[in-house]
């Protein structure tokens, strides 16, 4: 290798301090779903948005909160409903009489954080609107284009059984997101410890910020050095190639099941994901567990079925499993 592994090392565990710390001040507020505290720190790690997909009072939003408290930057939560305009997530030009001018109003888009709740209930406009901050990190209003602050970061949620009322997410803005996490029920032990929480609520105690905007900007600069080996990069290329042209990987059982494979924002996005996956554990180098912890979170909503993947119930969850179990894992 042409780095000092060792240095890299002592920097990761260095810059890496504060993740203990801050799953430990979420444990004392949100009980269990630790798979999805972790993808959500893998998505601040490797600057990419988390779409949260789950039936209500799976602590989603109240996670996301939490989060965000715990990070001493500024935070927005905007609740999506059919009535919103683009201009409440943006702002909007205002007029002055005594002026004569515009001046421009921020709207809550202008933060580090933000949690777009039920994203799936506001229409085209207001996606399109969200669109240009989460690809560009920027927001136009009128003839004025502003970067937004780092970290930016969006934090989405959805609700998987609701039809009435919901505006299905374009395939463009579905992309956007490094990772789309589907939410579980907690298990009997962690529903119990849930009950007996909240039937006191004195026991909660309210987030005090622990990490700061320069922790995790640090911390992005320590994961991008994180190193790959060469075959680690073909894995990634073979993976995603496989739901893309499943027949050149012996995959002739579902070929007739995948409309369009993943685009090559999944081979970025595997690519960062694990490193930072790495990252939280510590190691200066990613292996094939680190692709594999994260790659049905990147993969899932990527991956376009055909009609007759529906008729047969199939989802893309078993697509991808049966790629990992083809494609040779280096």
């Amino acid at each position: 290798m042409s780095f000092d592994l060792s240095a890299l090392n002592e920097s990761i565990k260095k810059e890496s301090a504060f993740i203990p710390l801050l799953q430990s001040e979420l444990s004392k507020t949100v009980i269990g779903q630790n798979n999805m505290v972790r993808k959500l720190l893998i998505g601040m790690l490797a600057n990419g948005h988390v779409l949260l997909e789950g039936v209500p009072g799976l602590a989603k939003t109240l996670t996301v909160k939490t989060l965000a408290k715990l990070i001493n930057t500024s935070f927005k939560r905007i609740q999506f409903t059919p009535d919103l305009l683009p201009a409440d997530l943006l702002g909007t030009q205002i007029y002055s009489p005594k002026t004569g001018e515009f001046s421009i109003k921020k709207g809550p888009l202008f933060s580090n954080i933000i949690l777009a709740d039920e994203i799936n209930r506001s229409p085209a406009k207001v996606q399109a609107a969200l669109l240009e901050s989460m690809q560009e990190r920027q927001i136009t209003i009128g003839d004025e284009t502003f970067k937004l602050k780092k970290p930016f970061l969006v934090l989405a949620t959805q609700n998987p059984i609701e039809q009435e009322g919901t505006y299905p997410l374009p395939e463009a803005q579905v992309d956007r997101f490094m990772l789309k996490i589907k939410i579980d029920y907690p298990s009997e032990t962690e529903e119990l410890e849930i009950i007996k929480l909240m039937s006191n609520t004195s026991l909660i105690l309210e987030p005090t910020p622990v990490v700061s905007e320069a922790d995790i900007i640090k911390a992005r600069e320590v994961v991008n050095s994180v190193y790959v080996d060469e075959k680690i990069h073909q894995y990634i290329i073979s993976l995603v190639f496989a739901t893309r042209y499943p027949l050149k990987y012996g995959l002739d059982d579902i070929a007739s099941l995948i409309e369009f494979g993943a685009s090559p924002r999944a081979s970025i996005n595997l690519l960062l994901a694990a490193k930072a996956n790495a990252f939280i554990d510590q190691r200066a180098y990613v292996i094939p567990d680190d692709i594999k912890a994260v790659a049905m979170d990147v993969l899932r909503h990527r991956i376009l079925l055909t009609f007759e993947a529906e008729a047969e119930s199939m989802t893309s969850e078993d697509i991808i499993t049966r790629i990992f179990e083809t494609v040779t894992v280096p």
